[in-house]
């Protein structure tokens, strides 16, 4: 969204009141004050002002939510939006009527229908970007992943002979990303302290939960913070890495998981705050270098039991990513502990269909492949 500012010469507040949405739009909370002034996108604006006009909308609405009814009734005339992914969805999908030529677009419009759970509506453009590009890499991926993940084991092995075509190497990369990951959905989650965990160099990684609007803690973190607490006693020389870095009232995950821990006896200097992340992709790629500035090697991460698996792929891709990037092979020790959020652990033991999706779209996204090119990781 900075290039589009730049770009643009305006800020986004000016881009939508001014040539696109009401003010209501402009808001960062979902109580957005009516406007009297409603202009839409107008049909005599060139075409790259329309498309960056519905990019600005697609990703606001994305962070913050606006006023989904007004968004219905001025802009999105005959179509019932439910929620702010509808509002995303139905943005990228007018700029591909504007630019049917621009995959981008399309990429954008299919990762939205991932989020949305709209499995074939997403192969759908995605094959649409395989026709105008037969040989588009990402879009041969994303294809064949979804693909599989949806029960069509034959197209996920027509994909990745098409991707082997393409390039092999980075096509054998991700084969082993995706056995690693098949592996890691069988992990078997702890809801006690592990046994026998490192000495030295250690860290347990707590992740964080949106808080309220108030700026305090959900239940759902506080749990976390439970669990991550009894690690920490059990290991006192193990160092605490809090991630987390969306802020209410402002203060960021981070800053409140680590006032609680210090509420709980646990010495300052022991924490180690990434308040940067805003999503489970980030907590992994922001901790891990969080670890490595801090000589830090095995790590036992911390999160509910319905979160676990989608963490440890992440994590272990963010750390692959980093031995990569530093020409260096780290040995480096995965485990978890869970607060349990289902009715019992055999419960959460089960992988369902939604969960495997959510799980192979944060390693794409992990991998280098971006949900809205060039707009958001």
């Amino acid at each position: 969204m900075n290039r589009l500012k730049k770009k643009m010469g305006l800020g986004l507040a000016a881009v939508l009141t001014a040539t696109s949405l009401s003010a209501a739009y402009v808001t960062t909370g979902s109580s957005a004050a009516p406007s009297e002034d409603v202009s839409i996108i107008k049909n005599d604006e060139p075409t790259s002002n329309r498309i960056d006009q519905l990019k600005d909308i697609a990703m606001h609405f994305y962070w913050h939510g606006g006023d989904v009814k007004k968004a219905e009734e001025e802009i999105f005339k005959g179509i019932t939006l439910k929620g702010k992914f509808d509002v995303v969805e139905n943005a990228f999908k007018e700029a591909t009527t504007i630019d049917p030529l621009d995959n981008d677009l399309k990429i954008s419009l299919a990762s939205t229908q991932i989020i949305q759970k709209k499995i074939p509506e997403a192969l759908e453009t995605y094959k649409q970007v395989l026709n105008l590009e037969p040989d588009h890499y990402n879009a041969n991926l994303l294809y064949g992943t979804y693909s599989k993940v949806n029960g069509d084991e034959k197209t996920y092995k027509t994909s990745l002979a098409k991707l082997m075509q393409i390039d092999p190497a980075r096509t054998k990369e991700y084969m082993q990303r995706f056995e690693s990951t098949e592996e890691i959905m069988d992990t078997e989650l702890n809801t006690e302290v592990p046994e026998s965990l490192p000495q030295k160099d250690h860290a347990i990684v707590i992740l964080g939960y949106a808080l309220a609007d108030d700026g305090k803690m959900q239940q759902t973190l506080i749990e976390r913070l439970k669990a991550g607490l009894k690690i920490a006693k059990e290991y006192p020389n193990s160092k605490i890495i809090v991630s987390g870095g969306v802020p209410k009232q402002g203060v960021t995950e981070a800053d409140a998981m680590s006032e609680w821990l210090i509420s709980q006896g646990i010495e300052k200097e022991r924490i180690i705050l990434e308040n940067k992340s805003t999503d489970t992709v980030e907590n992994g790629l922001f901790s891990m270098d969080k670890l490595e500035k801090e000589g830090l090697k095995d790590v036992t991460l911390v999160t509910s039991a319905s979160h676990m698996r989608r963490a440890l792929t992440v994590f272990n891709e963010a750390s692959d990513l980093l031995d990569k990037m530093n020409g260096t092979r780290t040995e480096r020790d995965f485990t978890n502990m869970v607060y349990l959020d289902y009715s019992s652990i055999e419960e959460a033991q089960k992988v369902t269909k939604d969960e495997r999706m959510v799980i192979y779209r944060d390693l794409l996204r992990t991998s280098g492949i971006w949900q809205y090119p060039d707009m958001q990781r």
